[in-house]
C-alpha cells in the first residue's frame, strides 16, 4: 500500500483544457444537434494525441469497433469537461472538472458500476446520535492529520463503496483505541454480508456491515484478507487473524449536518451516503449539487470539515474521502459545500461503528 496521499486543499486548480467561449458554445450546441438526430460523431483529428496520451495514462485498450464507441463516449464527456470549466472561469461554479479514467463510460454505465450503496427502506430501532445544544466543537478537523485514515483506496468496476466506507469508519476506531493504523478488508465484507442484505459488487450499505462485524466478532485485514473486487467468492474469514471488531453501531440523526459535524468532531471519521451522480469528473473547489432532494447512491467517509475564503465569503465544507483511486478529486478526496441545505444528500444516513 503507498503511503498516505497529499492533504489537498480547496482550491488547487489543475490547469485545465477549456475552450473559447465561442469553441464551448459550439462544443454543447454540435452535441446536442447530433444526439438529436441520433447519429455518432466522426472523431475529432485535433484530439487524436490527447485521446491517445488518456488511452496510455490509464492502459486502455478496446477490441476492434468499441474503440470508436469509446472515443465518441470521451470527447462528449470532454466537451462537458470544458465547457463546465469555462462557465467556472466566469464565476458561475465553485469547483473545476478534469478528465479521468471514468471518461469513457457513459452516465449510465458509470452509476451501474461505481454506485453501489443501497439506502435503508426502514430504519431499525437503534441509537441515534443528536446535535447537542452545548457541545462546542471545533471551527476545524481533519482526522488525516491525526493518523485515523489510510491511503485512498480503489474499489475498481465493483458497486461496494459501503464496504470501503465501513472500512474506513472502523479504521479510525480502531486506531482510535489502540494507536494502530490497519487497513481492513473490504472483500472479507462483500464475500460475507449477504445474509444481512448486501449484495456484494451489486451494492450494500455500512450498518449491515457493522452489523457483521459486531456479529462476527470481528474482521480481517486487508493483507490476510485482500480486495479482489468480485463478489463470487464463498467467506473466507479467519478469526485467527482478527484485526477490527466493535459492538454495534450509531446512527447520525437524518439529515442534520449539525449532528453529523458533532459526530466527526467527537467520534472520528464518519460513514456517510451522498447522491454521487454528477461528480464522477470532480477535480477541485468546493462541489455542490444544487437545491432539492436527493436519493443517495454512493458510500464515502466523513473525515473532517473546514471554512475557506473564496468569492468574497467563508464557505464551509466536509472532507470526504473517495474509493475511486487517487487519481480522482484532490487526490482522491472531496470538498463538499456544508451547511448549504445538506448538500448531495450527505447527512441522510451517517452512521458509525461503536467499540
Amino acid at each position: 500500500m503507498a503511503g498516505a496521499a497529499p492533504r489537498a486543499q480547496p482550491g488547487a486548480l489543475l490547469t485545465s483544457l477549456s475552450p473559447s467561449p465561442q469553441l464551448g458554445a459550439l462544443a454543447v450546441t454540435l452535441g446536442v444537434l447530433l444526439a438529436l438526430l441520433g447519429c455518432a460523431a466522426a472523431p475529432d483529428p485535433t484530439l487524436e494525441e490527447a485521446w491517445e496520451g488518456w488511452k496510455s495514462l490509464h492502459a486502455k485498450e478496446y477490441p476492434g469497433e468499441d474503440e470508436t464507441f469509446r472515443r465518441e463516449i470521451w470527447e462528449k464527456n470532454l466537451r462537458h469537461i470544458q465547457q463546465h470549466n469555462w462557465e467556472e472561469a466566469q464565476g458561475k461554479h465553485s469547483y473545476r472538472l478534469a478528465m479521468n479514467h471514468f471518461g469513457d463510460l457513459t452516465n449510465e454505465e458509470f452509476k451501474r458500476l461505481l454506485n453501489g450503496f443501497i439506502p435503508a427502506q426502514q430504519e431499525e430501532l437503534g441509537p441515534v446520535f443528536r446535535a447537542s445544544e452545548t457541545l462546542k466543537t471545533p471551527v476545524r478537523v481533519d482526522w488525516r492529520a491525526k493518523g485515523y485514515v489510510t491511503p485512498v483506496k480503489n474499489q475498481g468496476f465493483c458497486g461496494s463503496c459501503w464496504a470501503f466506507s465501513a472500512t474506513g469508519a472502523l479504521e479510525g476506531l480502531m486506531f482510535k483505541r489502540t494507536g494502530k493504523l490497519v487497513v481492513l478488508s473490504e472483500q472479507n465484507l462483500i464475500d460475507c454480508t449477504r445474509k444481512l442484505g448486501n449484495r456484494g459488487c451489486c451494492g450494500g450499505h455500512m450498518e449491515r456491515a457493522f452489523q457483521y462485524v459486531r456479529d462476527n466478532g470481528g474482521l480481517n485485514s486487508e493483507r490476510v484478507y485482500p480486495y479482489v473486487g468480485t463478489d463470487n467468492s464463498r467467506c473466507r474469514y479467519n478469526p485467527r487473524d482478527k484485526a477490527a471488531n466493535c459492538s454495534g453501531f450509531v446512527r447520525v440523526a437524518r439529515g442534520s449536518e449539525e449532528a453529523l459535524a458533532q459526530a466527526v468532531a467527537t467520534v472520528g471519521p464518519v460513514s456517510v451516503s451522498v447522491d454521487a451522480s454528477s461528480f464522477r469528473f470532480y477535480k477541485s473547489g468546493l462541489f455542490g449539487c444544487g437545491s432539492g432532494s436527493w436519493r443517495t447512491n454512493h458510500a464515502m467517509l466523513a473525515v473532517g470539515y473546514g471554512t475557506t475564503r473564496m468569492g468574497g465569503h467563508n464557505l464551509s465544507y466536509w472532507i470526504l474521502k473517495n474509493s475511486w483511486t487517487e487519481r480522482w478529486g484532490e487526490q482522491g478526496y472531496m470538498f463538499l459545500l456544508k451547511d448549504a441545505g445538506n448538500q448531495c444528500g450527505v447527512a441522510n444516513q451517517a452512521s458509525y461503528p461503536l467499540p
